[in-house]
Order: C-alpha cells, then sequence, then structure tokens
C-alpha cells in the first residue's frame, strides 16, 4: 500500500499561481505513475494530469494544458502540481492518485492509492 499526503491548496485570485504537493510514502516502489485528479462539487472526480516516474513522460488533460506542470521528485517521494493563471472553473479538491501500469493515464479504476485531497478556491 502506497500513502499520499497532498498539501499546498488554498484560496487565490484568477490569474494566480499555485503548487501543490503530494509526498508518497509506503510501498512506493510498486507504482510507477503518479496523478492529480479533482473533484468540483456536485461533478465526477476527473483527472487534471500524470507523470510516469520512470522516465518523466507526462500527460495533461485539455481543460489545464499549457497552464498546469506535473512534476516528479523520485529521490523524495514527491509529486508536485504548478498550478499557473488558475480559473473559477479550476476550483475543486485536489487528489493525488498512484498505480501500476495503467492502460492510459485518464482511466481512473488504474489508481488504487489515494490521498485525502487539498482544496483549492480561485475567486474572479
Amino acid at each position: 500500500q502506497v500513502r499520499l499526503v497532498e498539501s499546498g491548496g488554498g484560496l487565490v485570485q484568477a490569474g494566480d499561481s499555485l503548487r501543490l504537493s503530494c509526498a508518497a510514502s509506503g510501498r512506493t516502489f510498486t507504482r510507477n505513475v503518479m496523478a492529480w485528479f479533482r473533484q468540483a462539487p456536485g461533478k465526477e472526480r476527473a483527472y487534471v494530469a500524470g507523470i510516469k516516474l520512470s522516465g518523466g513522460s507526462t500527460n495533461y488533460a485539455d481543460s489545464v494544458k499549457g497552464r498546469f506542470t506535473i512534476s516528479g521528485d523520485n529521490a523524495e517521494n514527491m509529486v508536485y502540481l504548478q498550478m499557473d493563471n488558475l480559473k473559477p472553473e479550476d476550483t475543486a479538491t485536489y487528489y493525488c492518485a498512484a498505480a501500476l501500469n495503467p492502460p492510459n493515464f485518464t482511466w481512473i479504476k488504474a489508481y488504487t492509492d489515494w490521498g485525502q485531497g487539498t482544496q483549492v478556491t480561485v475567486s474572479s
């Protein structure tokens, strides 16, 4: 099992930036993909960005492409989500997740480990 703890959320204004962090512990060697998902009130949890820990390839949802950047530090078991030019529609609880060889980054059912979430609120 892998334990994930997110941090870095907060209340910001449109156009501001935030950096989310995800600290992983436990059997991290059993997971090779990390991702960020988000869930707004009344909506389903949605994929945001993912990274392969071996090789560093990344993938983004169209809605955040060009504004968000996912990165990882394998030595520290950390994954980050740099969010720039935030918009009110980015308001959600953001979750870090881990998977072993998902068929694709976006398949939520492949992610077996989840953090508790961190709230991001963007005011207009």
